[in-house]
């Protein structure tokens, strides 16, 4: 009778057939790549007289879609600000520094710092929306181009040295972005020429940025300069204290 048959074991089902790898197969690819540009013209040598400090806006807004707004040299308290993530004291005081700018002006910070193209420990920037559109919280996109007029004052003769700048970048950018950004940023450079208010170009167009310090001290804001033979403060234009 059937059930009194042995039952047999169960049988081990034999493993699969192997199967050959494929390495390459069909995916979709994310990436987010960041590239900011900067391009800053030589310095223009301009009257040390306070109505060319008044007329340098007067230059950048009919070449700005926004109107300009002047930003000044960082409070003395806040000499180490930088836009860099990887140093969180110099990340944190940049953020406090420009809060009362608007965001046209902050982006433009952002981008014109992050390559070295201002230096807003001496510069004072005359800030504008040179070309392109903001996003919906008022900042602008990739392909928009941000810029002005970045000043400071010579530590030696105690002129205003005057360069344009413009920026643009962040996700990607656009073919001619390049091209638009070259002609604002010589269209500015001519009409500050233009003002009737240059003495000719600069040898230097901006400060290094020195570490040491030479004990010459501004008496108006505090700054101290990093050239021994400063006759003048490069962010306010007094004259420096010698021996202090």
């Amino acid at each position: 009778m059937s059930f009194l048959r042995r039952k047999k074991k169960d049988e081990v089902a034999p493993p699969p057939p192997s199967m050959p790898v494929q390495e390459d197969i069909s995916a979709q690819q994310y990436a987010l790549k960041l590239n900011f540009v900067a391009r800053s013209s030589d310095g223009l040598r301009m009257q040390a007289n306070p109505a060319v400090v008044a007329m340098l806006p007067a230059i950048v807004e009919p070449l700005s879609e926004t109107p300009p707004e002047i930003i000044g040299p960082l409070p003395l308290e806040y000499s180490d600000a930088a836009p860099t993530v990887e140093r969180f004291n110099e990340m944190q005081q940049w953020v406090l520094a420009p809060r009362d700018v608007g965001p046209i002006g902050r982006h433009a910070l952002y981008v014109l710092e992050l390559t070295d193209a201002l230096d807003m420990t001496v510069d004072t920037y005359i800030s504008g929306l040179l070309h392109g559109e903001t996003d919906t919280s008022g900042y602008p996109s990739y392909n928009a181009i941000v810029g002005g007029l970045a000043s400071h004052w010579d530590e030696i003769s105690g002129e205003l040295i005057v360069r344009s700048v413009v920026g643009w970048g962040g996700k990607g950018l656009r073919g001619d972005t390049e091209r638009i950004g070259q002609k604002i940023l010589s269209n500015l450079y001519q009409q500050v020429v233009a003002s009737g208010y240059s003495l000719g170009a600069a040898e230097q167009a901006r400060l290094p940025t020195l570490g040491a310090r030479s004990g010459l001290t501004c008496a108006h804001c505090g700054y101290e300069a990093g050239n021994a033979s400063a006759f003048y403060c490069p962010k306010c234009g007094m004259r420096m204290l010698r021996g202090a």
